[in-house]
Formats: C-alpha cells, structure tokens, sequence
C-alpha cells in the first residue's frame, strides 16, 4: 500500500544551518516513528514558508546515508495571510503495510498548532 507521511517543523530564523538542522532532525524523526526505509519511498515533497529562502531544506535529505537515489523537490507554500511563519513541511510517499491510522505523523516545534489532533 502507498502511504503519505507528513511532517512539520519550524525555525526562529531565514538562516541555511536552521533550516537544514530543523529539517534533519524531522526526517530522522518520521522515518524512525515510521520504520522507513529509503528503497520504499517514491518521493519526498518539502515545502517552506515564503520567509525562508536561505537555502534548499532538501540538503537535508542528502546527508542521510543511502537516501541518495529518493526524488526530492522543493516548493514554496501559499502565502495565506495569517499562517505559520517560517514553517517547513514534508510529504514522503511510502510503500509500507502500516494501516492508514497507524502512520505517525511528526509535528515539530511550533508546528504542532498545524494538527494537534495528530499529535501523539
């Protein structure tokens, strides 16, 4: 079954070690809660706000070992007045048995407002 796997983050500043270090520290995260391996993921999808722009978040992705060959793109999220701010999102597109109520999402530092009913 193909599963998506969403995660959230966010960072005090438009600074590239931040955005990367937030970034690693929710893949490390989802992919541990998940047991995800790299061979089963199709894509990764990652997203800023549009007050972070000092780097590609996917360099993340990069440096974990054996991830090398996992698709990765970058976007930027709708500017909708009043959202949170300097918010990095991710959707990885797995292969797993996991039951659709069994994924554990991961809602990091002040992005746990974004779905605090997935919180566990």
């Amino acid at each position: 079954m193909i599963r998506g796997i969403r995660g959230a983050t966010t960072v005090d500043q438009n600074e590239a070690n931040m955005i990367v270090e937030a970034t690693s520290e929710l893949l490390y995260e989802m992919i541990q809660k998940n047991n995800i391996h790299a061979d089963d993921v199709a894509h990764v999808i990652i997203t800023v706000t549009e007050d972070l722009n000092a780097t590609f978040p996917a360099k993340a992705l990069r440096e974990i070992e054996g991830w090398t060959y996992v698709p990765v793109m970058c976007m930027q999220e709708i500017p909708v007045p009043g959202s949170l701010e300097k918010c990095i999102r991710i959707m990885m597109t797995v292969q797993s048995d996991i039951e659709q109520n069994q994924i554990q999402h991961v809602y990091a530092r002040n992005s746990v407002v974004l779905r605090p009913d997935l919180i566990k």
